[in-house]
């Protein structure tokens, strides 16, 4: 419901950092889903994923340091490999035994997938030994890295943030400049095809309208396909001629009222390698005017007002209401899941 706090979905991946903001030997410290991790680098360049929180007195892994193969508590000295084994405890006397291989700190699946790094977050009930899935992929290279990469808290949850970015006809009222859409009354009719994806669903592809005729840059008419699944994550594939842009968006909770939304863009022409900052700006604004409506709109949902959909504008929103409460349904009961999206075009001015 919009407005209030968001049910949080685990047993899925979940975007942590650009692979760029960390480097060999290096920690960050991030929320995701309420828990504190800690995120770093090996010296070989294996990225890893802790619990942060030392077991001896719970302090923090991260005010500690790392020698880019062992982590050390600030307290004590613990110190813990990249798996979570306790390899060392400081205070021990030659005489006194305590069996290091039954100490550790919960370890998360991490893996670092075309430029972005990704944390799993297991349910409760997925047994120790059960592989997760693969992490979300965009439609190029496994080498593929972002020529952007970007990000924003959004002081809502995440439904709210997923209902504001998949809104399409928002664009015409918020996304505004002296230079951009600054006509709002200028409306186009837009009708699209849809049909349902894996957790999710996807804009089928179709030819941009004139008013994305930057890409062209890419060389060839541009064609666009978006694809929409659990637990928030959308990618956007335009291809024009021989080349590619893609924008991948994945929201991350930190909390049920907060949300940390990590956009990353990939281009395939090189010679587009000068226009990164330029890009790089459009895209913090573009965000940041996402960002700003949504506040705005938390103010009003304070109050708990009712509210209203209408067809076809928000259907996303509402298949995105709908997709969730399947999956967590056919996780309670058991079974698989079953797409609630069919096939449908929609229609709207924007």
């Amino acid at each position: 419901m919009l407005g209030g706090p968001a049910e949080l979905l685990r047993d899925f991946w979940y975007l942590a950092l650009p692979g760029i903001a960390l480097a060999r030997g290096m920690t960050r410290r991030v929320t995701v889903l309420d828990e504190p991790v800690l995120i770093g680098r090996a010296a070989d360049g294996d990225v890893f994923a802790l619990r942060d929180i030392c077991p001896h007195r719970g302090i923090p892994l991260s005010y500690g340091t790392f020698d880019g193969s062992e982590v050390s508590c600030c307290y004590h000295g613990w110190r813990f490999a990249t798996d979570g084994r306790c390899t060392a405890i400081p205070s021990l006397m030659p005489d006194q035994t305590v069996h290091l291989d039954r100490i550790g700190v919960a370890a998360y699946p991490c893996r670092e997938v075309q430029g972005n790094i990704w944390v799993f977050v297991a349910d409760k009930e997925r047994a120790a030994d059960a592989p997760p899935p693969e992490p979300p992929r965009v439609p190029l290279p496994d080498n593929a890295v972002p020529q952007v990469a970007i990000d924003s808290v959004f002081p809502c949850g995440v439904d709210d943030t997923a209902y504001g970015l998949m809104d399409p006809t928002h664009a015409a009222f918020v996304h505004t400049s002296w230079w951009w859409k600054k006509d709002a009354r200028r409306l186009r009719p837009k009708e699209k095809r849809f049909e349902p994806a894996p957790l999710g669903w996807r804009m089928a592809r179709h030819r941009l309208s004139a008013e994305h005729r930057m890409y062209r840059v890419l060389g060839g008419v541009p064609t666009t396909e978006i694809v929409y699944s659990l637990p928030g994550v959308r990618i956007e594939h335009i291809e024009a001629g021989r080349h590619a842009a893609v924008s991948l968006t994945a929201l991350t909770p930190v909390t049920a009222r907060e949300t940390v939304v990590h956009q990353s863009l990939y281009w395939t022409p090189r010679w587009l390698a000068p226009f990164r900052p330029v890009v790089r700006a459009l895209a913090r604004r573009f965000l940041g005017q996402d960002r700003d409506v949504v506040v705005k709109q938390q103010e009003g949902l304070a109050h708990g007002p009712r509210l209203m959909l209408v067809d076809d504008a928000d259907t996303q929103a509402k298949w995105f209401a709908q997709v969730k409460a399947e999956w967590l349904r056919a996780r309670a009961d058991g079974r698989p899941f079953e797409n609630p999206v069919k096939p449908r075009t929609l229609r709207w001015h924007s």
